[in-house]
């Protein structure tokens, strides 16, 4: 961080008469990593506004903007950046992000393009600015020391996803790394501690899988006894009726898979934002930022590239197994396809098939560290999945505390007594048309 001054003495005359003074900033994006279109997919403009407002120009597409009362912009590369900070703010500035790689296909020395035009207010007449300037790593410890709301450059996601990242996943790789050297060692580590920490979802999902598999038969009764379209809505009364006594829910498996996802949506960003992993080694990968290339193509696959990394290749493997054994369990506790419904079993096969060959595709180019912790963690899901289904569920037990659950009285609530009426009312509206 370089701290600077652009001031006048005694040139207030010459000033006033000549055209505004503006200030001209500009940047070409040098490439410095291992895949330029992923670097370039991380290389954008921000700037913060009044009231400690961040903005972004498009990453993608070239782009500008006029904005007033501007603090500071940054020239963000993946791993460094150029910061420039006016302690006054600029009353206007001119921004504009032009992208050097319209053609993806063609190896360039450049991603983007920066510039910003400024200009400068005289205060009584002469030019008075004090200014700072970072030319540094995109580190968010680094950049976090300043009191400028810099660290907003860093892209550890939006929301929720954010806060995961600054308040666990941060302080607990920084936790890890104080003590071991092996960086991938360190993603593993925390992959297992992540593993252990949503362990209890991953318990609640598969209980109410097993609970549903052992009601099954009951449900496949309930859809003999009222078969085709016309008994449809006393098909679902029914089969809620049955959920309803026995204790069971379909949502309690929905509701554990969704609370995982903000996690994974935050390590999605993390990794890639992780400048501690640039140029760091493990295994047969050589930088953990970057892909893990072990075999080059002499041709260019579309969305693909023209080589091959073994990690997404493993991740996907892991991904499969996964799906298979979650889907299989879903399979059981499936009611047969109703009539002008989607099969979804078919429609699960299919998603099987297709997110590990996603994973395949997509993450061949992205950073070996992200495709090294989908790798794990889906290892490990499957080894806790199997150590609950063999060790810990009891189906048996299971199935007798179900039907212990039928003996209950079930006091219905206020929206469950409006929710029965209503496909009370629309039963009678159904039974009417079908006479007329």
């Amino acid at each position: 961080m370089v701290d600077f001054s652009i001031h006048s003495q005694g040139l207030n005359a010459s000033l006033n008469t000549t055209a505004p003074i503006t200030l001209d900033w500009d940047l070409k994006g040098h490439r410095h990593e291992k895949s330029i279109k992923y670097e370039n997919q991380h290389t954008e403009l921000y700037y913060e506004k009044e009231d400690d407002k961040i903005d972004y120009l498009s990453m993608g597409a070239d782009d500008d903007a006029t904005e007033s009362d501007v603090n500071w912009v940054a020239f963000k590369q993946q791993f460094f950046s150029s910061i420039l900070i006016s302690k006054e703010g600029f009353n206007n500035a001119k921004l504009v992000s032009k992208n050097l790689m319209k053609d993806e296909e063609k190896d360039t020395v450049f991603t983007k393009q920066f510039s910003l035009k400024a200009p400068l207010v005289l205060t009584n007449g002469e030019l008075n600015y004090d200014m700072n300037w970072y030319i540094g790593p995109t580190d968010y410890k680094i950049l976090n020391k300043y009191d400028r709301n810099i660290k907003e450059i860093v892209n550890l996601g939006w929301g929720i996803f954010g806060y995961i990242n600054r308040l666990i996943f941060m302080p607990v790789f920084g936790f890890l790394e104080s003590f071991i050297g092996s960086y991938g060692l360190i993603i593993i580590l925390l992959t297992i501690v992540v593993r252990i920490i949503m362990s209890p979802l991953v318990y609640k999902s598969y209980l109410s899988s097993a609970k549903m598999k052992v009601l099954k038969p009951e449900m496949d009764e309930l859809n003999k006894k009222y078969p085709g379209k016309e008994n449809a809505m006393k098909r679902q009364q029914e089969t809620m009726a049955l959920q309803r006594k026995a204790g069971v829910s379909p949502l309690a498996g929905c509701i554990p898979a969704l609370l995982q996802m903000p996690v994974f949506f935050a390590l999605f960003r993390f990794f890639p934002s992780n400048i501690d992993l640039r140029q760091k080694s493990f295994l047969w990968a050589s930088d953990l930022s970057a892909y893990d290339s072990v075999y080059h193509l002499p041709f260019k696959i579309p969305l693909y590239g023209d080589h091959i990394s073994l990690f997404p290749i493993l991740a996907s493997v892991a991904i499969f197994f996964y799906m298979k054994m979650s889907q299989s369990q879903q399979m059981n506790m499936q009611a047969p396809a109703q009539e002008g419904m989607p099969d979804m079993q078919k429609m699960m096969k299919m998603m099987m098939y297709f997110s590990p060959l996603m994973m395949l595709v997509f993450f061949n180019m992205y950073a070996s560290s992200l495709s090294l912790y989908y790798f794990v963690s889906n290892i490990l899901t499957v080894s806790i999945m199997l150590i609950i289904k063999n060790y810990i569920i009891d189906e048996d037990k299971i199935h007798a505390q179900i039907q212990e659950n039928k003996k209950k009285p079930k006091k219905e609530g206020k929206f469950r007594q409006k929710l029965n009426q209503a496909m009370k009312q629309a039963q009678e509206q159904q039974a009417k048309q079908k006479k007329k």
